[in-house]
């Protein structure tokens, strides 16, 4: 029998707590739910409350529209000077032998496989070593774009640009403005962690701090140009850990307008330091995905990476909040698939991406990185089963 009830009626029935029905009624009116607010939807919120609220701010900000775009990555290195216990990536430097670190040259090689491919972006992050330095990086960004103009250079954290302004002894004004200049168009999330000063120094001790990481993106920003936010969850952290790292984020958003997606990161404990602390449910996964869709009300997009959660969960998540689902990747990352992710060579193409998209009743739109409409797949049938 199909429920035709709304999704406040659903929420107003008598097994909802009257703080749940409060909170529901906020953002049925469109306000803002408080910090404390939102740890309660966390410790007390069912998946199918949660769900519901969630997928009625989903769908007043996309409407039935999924995005994806056609992108790339690219990893200069897997070598780092620092050693954060979740990382199941990176290698030390003194570990060289176990790792890889890119030329100029090597990156350009990548990029020019994808030649007449209609990828519109390439992301490039990884380790940080002294000589993959401000030199390197803006002499890569700017071949890139004199080789192929059209192609979104969307690279590098806080964690990479805070060393590398830090070396050269550059503001980071200075230094953002110059990745401007060579072609840089957009920066990642990651880095980001989780803001809490005791939480970040035991899993990410010696990185940028909270501080700098919202500073750097508060000055590329200022500059006219947009990020995403990424958020480390499912390890040590608690409920009030998770909305405080959201609350910084929201007040940042608030004064620059300047972030595009959330991205939720799963912490996944294979090869780490961290492999003694259990992973979080799928049904937490959800949860998580819902209580950021509600909490972020002024972030346009929450994405779904399906690389690191699992083409499944993914696909799950657009229910609970998430309209994004990243991209091809064209099993070009290894962040995820090094720490035991689900998906160990992860790469899609446009018709599966579709596909997933579809099978959950939703519309399938191609972007490009700042959210331009590339192609609406809605009414798209693909031939080559």
């Amino acid at each position: 029998m199909i429920n035709t009830e709304s999704p406040k009626e659903i929420i107003h029935h008598s097994s909802v707590s009257p703080a749940l029905k409060s909170i529901a009624d906020k953002v049925f009116n469109g306000e803002r739910i408080t910090f404390d607010e939102g740890v309660t939807l966390y410790k007390e919120g069912s998946l199918s409350f949660l769900g519901t609220l969630a997928n009625f701010v989903r769908e007043k900000k996309s409407g039935d529209k999924v995005f994806f775009n056609r992108n790339f990555h690219v990893e200069p290195t897997n070598i780092c000077v620092y050693s954060c216990a979740f990382c199941s990536y990176s290698r030390l430097i003194k570990q060289r032998e176990q790792g890889w670190e890119l030329s100029i040259d090597q990156i350009l090689d990548i990029i020019k496989k994808y030649d007449g491919q209609p990828v519109t972006e390439v992301h490039i992050t990884g380790g940080v070593v002294p000589k993959q330095d401000f030199a390197y990086y803006t002499e890569l960004f700017r071949r890139i774009k004199q080789h192929r103009p059209d192609l979104h250079i969307k690279a590098l954290t806080p964690v990479e640009y805070h060393y590398i302004f830090k070396k050269a002894k550059m503001t980071y004004e200075e230094g953002m403005k110059a990745m401007m200049e060579a072609g840089l168009d957009s920066m990642p999330g990651g880095g980001a962690e989780i803001f809490d000063k005791d939480i970040r120094d035991k899993i990410a001790g010696g990185k940028c701090s909270a501080e700098e990481w919202l500073e750097i993106h508060e000055v590329w920003h200022k500059l006219g140009r947009h990020s995403n936010a990424t958020m480390l969850y499912g390890h040590i952290e608690t409920f009030e850990h998770r909305i405080d790292h959201m609350e910084r984020l929201r007040q940042l958003q608030d004064k620059t307008n300047g972030f595009n997606a959330f991205i939720p990161l799963k912490f996944r404990n294979k090869e780490n330091q961290m492999s003694d602390v259990p992973e979080v449910s799928v049904i937490e996964d959800l949860r998580n995905y819902a209580v950021a869709r509600i909490y972020l009300d002024n972030f346009p997009h929450i994405k779904a990476y399906w690389a690191m959660i699992g083409r499944n969960t993914a696909q799950l998540a657009l229910n609970f909040g998430a309209d994004d689902l990243d991209g091809t990747i064209d099993d070009t990352t290894k962040i995820y698939s090094m720490a035991g992710a689900e998906e160990q060579s992860p790469k899609l193409t446009t018709q599966q991406l579709v596909e997933l998209i579809k099978g959950v009743g939703k519309r399938p739109v191609e972007r490009d990185t700042l959210y331009g409409i590339v192609k609406d797949y809605s009414e798209t049938t693909f031939t080559n089963k």
